[in-house]
């Protein structure tokens, strides 16, 4: 069979409705339009038989065949939303489409079959995505398949059942997948279920947040897994699951949403933190399943005013590219983002992020009209003890940073694993991103013949209002230093000022790096100075970085090409210390980003006003430069 074209025309988005949603002008219609062109877009790359998707690009390392088979799971996944969301009127074609699929990929004689699931395989991930599709459209195509069919789907999802999954968000893969088994009357193992839901326990580390497997590895698998799966199972778990262990998921969901709501600047864009990021706005997936789980603390305007920004933000920067593909990439392709997992149909994961389609047309998310996100009223500056973070936005530019002081990815002692820039910098944002795959943006090292020392594994201090602090053993690529950087920062406004203690072997250089500006069209420009340096995007969008305490010689601006996810062009100011003197050396730091033209048109009052002096007893006295004093104490 040839692939079917959609009965809906996937045309351009409808106009932007003001009235409802003042924000974005986003409505269902655009949701809906949304995914028609994404999945019309597929087609042309569809096998004979539809049961793979063969898209462009680089393969991911399970090959070839696994990448085309999660073109169909995860595209399915977007398909079924819409499908379920229609009540089966998105088209005919679109379930022909993908039940054909399913017919020829669960079919062990033809050609399209997929490959068995076994052991941490990545088929384990697509099973889960067919799991979740195949309950949510039930009744307009499970239960239309002939037996035969329905018995080889269950046969290919049954290897799950005895099968072993990496310790990871994976276990909730297996926990799904069983679960619609089970709801279908095929073999699964209750035992397993209940030990995957178990084991998310093991990983809770309180106010909503969990770690990705053992160790700290916080990043959006809270949003698009953590949170999203236990939700998904109890919908197809229904009467099965035990009534207080999903109201503990949601009491959970809750408390994370009360914090992932500040994660979006106000043009829509995510923190960009992480791995996985070419997965885009499935960062909004939990928003809609806050309100599908009725264990949301937001009204129903800002559910769809943030999830509708993400969107819009990478809609408006060409996202999805000019054949109507998601890109292995954030906004143009940019393999530096990826991982080696990431195939070319890996970004449809963003699929999620249509969840709210399963949410009635007349539901309130629909219907209320748009309230403005946290970001779009006021500053804001929240602690999060539980990943060790700090996030302080700025109202007047929209822009939100995460200060980092807690994850690291790292499995724990004595284990080590490459330094990630997604993961150990300082500080990211909605506006920036890290320079990969190293640069000195939000990031101090010591320096010497084999290059910059890498920040590794973190040791939270502490984490409270406006303050955070953690300390690092610097390590060489071929092992750790006889150095040890302690770090606490404080913010406000756009500001953070960094007072660093640096223990290390006389002879080493120092330098740090503010936050890195990039831009696909202009390099940005550089102005320098005594201790100072910033650099300024064409659009107003300005890194600074001053000494106030420690530091030698005039501010650089490190230029680079192809390293940076925001643009081709970036740049980066950096302070440098030639020469540690050996012991331990106090060095004071500002960095601001903003974007607000107040601030960076007056390049003085960007720093003129900062400063830090010791106190008798250790204490270091600091003042941004609007006059705000704090006080920091390094303590270990």
């Amino acid at each position: 069979m040839t692939a079917p074209h959609l009965s809906v025309d996937p045309g351009q988005l409808p106009p932007p409705d003001s009235r409802l949603s003042p924000y974005t002008g986003y409505t269902r219609a655009h949701w809906e339009t949304a995914a028609d062109r994404l999945l019309a877009a597929l087609v042309p790359y569809a096998s004979p038989g539809l049961a793979q998707y063969r898209l462009p690009g680089r393969t991911g390392h399970s090959g070839e065949l696994s990448d085309a088979v999660e073109g169909y799971a995860r595209s399915f996944l977007l398909a079924a939303f819409r499908i379920a969301g229609s009540r089966g009127q998105a088209g005919p074609d679109l379930i022909e489409r993908y039940v054909t699929g399913l017919a020829n990929g669960t079919d062990p004689h033809h050609p399209e079959h997929w490959p068995p699931i076994t052991d941490r395989a990545q088929p384990m991930v697509e099973a889960a995505s067919l799991a979740v599709a195949l309950h949510e459209t039930r009744p307009w195509l499970w239960d239309h398949l002939s037996d035969g069919v329905r018995q080889r789907v269950a046969d290919w999802l049954g290897g799950f059942v005895g099968a072993t999954a990496n310790d990871s968000n994976w276990r909730l893969f297996q926990v799904v997948t069983e679960e619609f088994l089970a709801s279908v009357g095929a073999s699964h193992n209750r035992d397993e279920i209940d030990a995957g839901l178990a084991r998310l326990d093991d990983w809770y580390r309180g106010d909503g947040w969990y770690t990705d497997g053992d160790g700290r590895k916080f990043d959006y698998y809270n949003a698009w897994a953590l949170h999203l799966y236990p939700v998904l199972w109890a919908r197809i778990a229904g009467p099965r699951a035990d009534p207080a262990l999903v109201a503990t998921h949601r009491t959970r969901l809750r408390e994370f949403l009360d914090v992932h709501q500040y994660f979006f600047g106000s043009d829509g864009a995510p923190v960009h933190q992480g791995r996985s990021l070419t997965y885009r706005y499935a960062a909004a997936a939990p928003l809609w399943a806050g309100a599908l789980a009725g264990a949301t603390p937001m009204p129903p305007g800002r559910t769809r005013r943030l999830a509708s920004g993400a969107l819009k933000h990478f809609a408006d920067r060409e996202v999805p590219d000019e054949k109507g593909l998601l890109s292995l990439g954030w906004y143009r392709p940019f393999l530096p983002v990826t991982q080696p997992y990431s195939g070319p149909a890996s970004p449809y994961w963003a699929s999620k992020a249509f969840l709210g389609l399963l949410l009635p047309a007349g539901h309130p998310v629909w219907t209320a009209p748009e309230e403005p996100g946290p970001v779009d009223t006021a500053d804001r500056q929240l602690a999060l003890p539980a990943p060790g973070w700090l996030l302080h936005s700025t109202a007047a530019d929209g822009i939100v940073r995460l200060v980092n002081h807690g994850s690291d990815r790292l499995p724990p002692p004595p284990a080590t694993s490459q330094d990630s820039p997604h993961y150990t910098r300082f500080a990211y944002s909605t506006a920036t991103a890290p320079e990969t795959p190293r640069g000195p943006d939000n990031h101090i090292a010591l320096l010497d013949d084999s290059g910059a020392s890498v920040r590794g594994r973190i040791h939270p201090l502490y984490t409270r209002t406006r303050r955070a602090a953690s300390w690092h053993t610097p390590r060489r690529p071929d092992g750790e230093l006889d150095a040890r950087i302690t770090t606490a920062g404080v913010v406000h406004g756009p500001w953070e000022i960094r007072v660093h203690r640096v223990e290390a072997p006389a002879g080493f250089g120092v330098h740090e790096g503010g936050w890195a500006v990039a831009c696909d069209t202009t390099p940005p420009t550089a102005e320098t100075g005594p201790r100072w340096a910033l650099a300024r995007r064409r659009d107003g969008l300005t890194s600074l970085i001053a000494g106030l305490l420690g530091w030698e010689d005039d501010g650089t601006v490190l230029h680079a090409e192809d390293r940076n996810a925001y643009g081709h062009h970036s740049a980066t100011p950096v302070l440098t210390v030639p020469r540690h003197a050996g012991g331990t050396r106090l060095l004071v730091t500002l960095v601001c980003l903003t974007a607000d033209p107040a601030v960076y048109r007056d390049v003085h009052a960007l720093r003129a006003g900062a400063g830090a002096h010791v106190e008798s007893d250790g204490t270091v006295e600091i003042r941004f430069p609007d006059g705000t004093t704090d006080q920091v104490l390094l303590v270990t």
